[in-house]
């Protein structure tokens, strides 16, 4: 199975990342864009028994590496 880690700035972050795509959006025309978050994902595969425990595992890495808490939110989605 595959856990799916999306990491993102928290709201209230500044988010450099997405404001620079968000200008070049306008640049090429996509003057409909109002705001850019930039973020990341990381697929892990995982071994775990079942999809609870590969959650569990995965959320785990999250708070413990993947994902600054401080500033980033993080979520989880698991795929069998």
């Amino acid at each position: 199975m595959k856990a799916i880690v999306t990491v993102m700035l928290k709201e209230g972050v500044l988010d450099a990342p997405g404001r620079a795509i968000g200008q070049a959006l306008h640049t090429l025309g996509f003057t409909d864009v109002a705001d850019v978050r930039a973020g990341r994902v990381i697929e892990l595969k995982m071994t775990a028994a079942n999809a609870d425990a590969a959650r569990i595992e995965a959320e785990a890495m999250a708070r413990k590496l993947l994902a600054n808490t401080v500033i980033e939110s993080y979520r989880v989605t698991i795929e069998e």
